[in-house]
């Protein structure tokens, strides 16, 4: 019989319990074929079947724990031998243990006792497999980042949250929406959307991938086209906001700016921003896959057009007031009343944001924009996005920075609020 086709102890326990019931409401004659048959399938002496069957064949404790049958001398040839074979797998390694050995042994590479070579002719592949997970824990291994060099950028940025009645502008979330469609693999393109929570102006840019070099090129087209001061930005806990490049981004041409995280498991930490996610990014491009050059120069064409059109044409609501009402056999409820509705521009003109010719730049760009034609080039745009094909192949992500760089449309004389250095 096969060595994998014999039974093991437990499994030779198990079957003598079960034919231990049957061999006592046995008689004579019967109780004899059963033990020819379990004589043939566990291989016992009928004698030691005989004496199993009048007590439960229950596994007894060991009285004396068995001494160690491979020693610290086997482990290291098994070592070397495993290192000169490549690391093999136990199965493949066991029947060469001995021939390489002797091989080894041959070009003075190893020093081996007869009694050594003994115990490797006769070690079994189960043996082996336990030995060689023992000693790769001893394997030197690359240096690991521990956790306090892990931790130490989320400990320098404070997890909280904007409040929703914050009034100054400035203070902003800021999130990634995915443009993967049903497969995530590769490089595709990613919506960054940054939303003021005091006033509900929306920034958006298309970038392809989710490197420190694309969110960066990402961050300044926005910056340069923001109207007031970047007071506070607010991402999630990913590690496309939260890198040591970005982090010396925003420390170098941002020194005075805020840096903030949601709360882990607090969904609701990135509530404006995620909101718009639905409405300014997944409303128009649905969840189709956008992975290619032409993509990411249409889209960002698209976010220029809704940019002018959210931002100066579409009134929003803002949360005034909430509270918790208390009603008789009734579970509380919060109570909510909005202001009247107005658009991101004009609450950022009266929370007086921006300087008085920044304000006059964009009120005229606002009167020469007709916002019916504005709409009808939205949607020719995105029937236009949605019926480019697909990339073919891996796509030149570097050669996205050059579409990035280029400025968004600004009314001649616009003078960005940051300046930042290239």
């Amino acid at each position: 019989m096969p060595a994998e086709d014999k039974m093991n102890i437990d499994e030779r326990r198990k079957y003598l319990r079960r034919m231990r019931l049957r061999y006592v409401q046995a008689g004579r004659s019967e109780r004899s074929r059963l033990l020819d048959e379990m004589v043939q399938v566990t291989e016992l002496h009928r004698k030691s079947l005989v004496r199993l069957m009048k007590v439960t064949p229950e596994r007894k404790p060991r009285q004396r724990q068995r001494g160690r049958s491979y020693d610290h001398e086997v482990d290291d040839v098994i070592r070397v031998v495993a290192e000169t074979l490549d690391y093999i797998c136990a199965e493949r390694l066991t029947p060469s243990l001995l021939p390489t050995t002797l091989v080894l042994i041959e070009h003075q590479e190893l020093a081996v006792s007869e009694p050594v070579l003994e115990k490797l002719g006769r070690i079994s592949v189960t043996t082996v497999k336990r030995i060689l997970g023992r000693i790769r824990q001893d394997e030197r291994r690359l240096p690991r980042r521990g956790p306090e060099r892990a931790m130490q950028l989320l400990r320098e940025i404070p997890a909280e949250r904007i409040p929703w009645d914050i009034a100054e502008p400035g203070h902003c979330e800021v999130d990634l929406v995915h443009h993967s469609g049903p497969s995530a693999s590769g490089d595709y393109l990613h919506t960054l959307q940054m939303v003021d929570v005091a006033t509900g102006w929306s920034e958006r840019v298309a970038v392809l991938g989710r490197s420190a070099l694309v969110m960066e090129a990402g961050l300044r087209r926005i910056l340069v086209r923001l109207p007031f001061e970047l007071v506070e930005l607010h991402p999630d806990n990913g590690s496309e906001f939260l890198n040591n490049h970005l982090w010396r981004f925003f420390k170098d041409q941002l020194p005075g700016l805020h840096l903030s995280r949601s709360r882990p498991w607090q969904k609701n930490d990135n509530r404006f921003v995620e909101q718009k996610n639905q409405s300014l990014v997944r409303a128009y491009l649905g969840f189709d896959r956008l992975d290619s050059l032409p993509h990411v120069q249409l889209v960002n064409q698209l976010y220029d057009k809704l940019w002018l059109y959210y931002n100066f044409f579409q009134p929003v609501l803002h949360l005034a007031e909430k509270a918790l009402v208390t009603v008789a056999g009734q579970r509380p409820h919060v109570k909510r009343r909005y202001d009247i509705a107005q658009t991101p521009f004009e609450r950022v003109c009266a929370a007086h944001a921006i300087s008085p010719e920044r304000q006059t730049l964009l009120e005229q760009l606002r009167r020469q924009t007709n916002p019916r034609r504005l709409r009808r080039e939205t949607h020719q745009l995105i029937a236009t996005i949605l019926a480019l094909p697909a990339a073919d192949g891996p796509v030149d992500v570097r050669a996205s920075l050059t579409i990035l760089a280029q400025p968004p449309p600004l009314p001649a004389g616009y003078q960005p609020v940051h300046q930042l250095a290239t």
